[in-house]
């Protein structure tokens, strides 16, 4: 899956990119026909110590699906957000299965 990191006003390192090509690939278990996902990381400009936002669209055909994430880590929201797309996925799995 080919996988687009977009950082908002700071530089992200390369650990923190093959982490989530490494989380985004484990998607294609749930639904092997995603095509893309866009990845944007966030650094709000918050005194709340959960600052870092993470919105994940991921491209499947004839849908997107759009998840935002914020916590204390952007590794901890894109888990949480790669949990919440794992479900929709899942969902949008059996509901083309029940259509066949």
């Amino acid at each position: 899956m080919k996988v687009d990191v977009h950082a908002v006003n700071f530089t992200v390192d390369k650990k923190l990119v093959d982490f989530i090509q490494e989380r985004m690939d484990k998607l294609e278990k749930f639904y092997d026909r995603v095509v893309s996902a866009d990845v944007f990381l966030k650094v709000e400009r918050t005194s709340d110590k959960e600052n870092k936002a993470v919105e994940i669209k991921i491209n499947v055909p004839g849908d997107d699906f759009l998840v935002k994430k914020q916590c204390k880590t952007f590794e901890e929201a894109v888990e949480l957000s790669a949990e919440s797309l794992e479900r929709v996925l899942v969902k949008r799995k059996e509901k083309i299965r029940a259509h066949i």
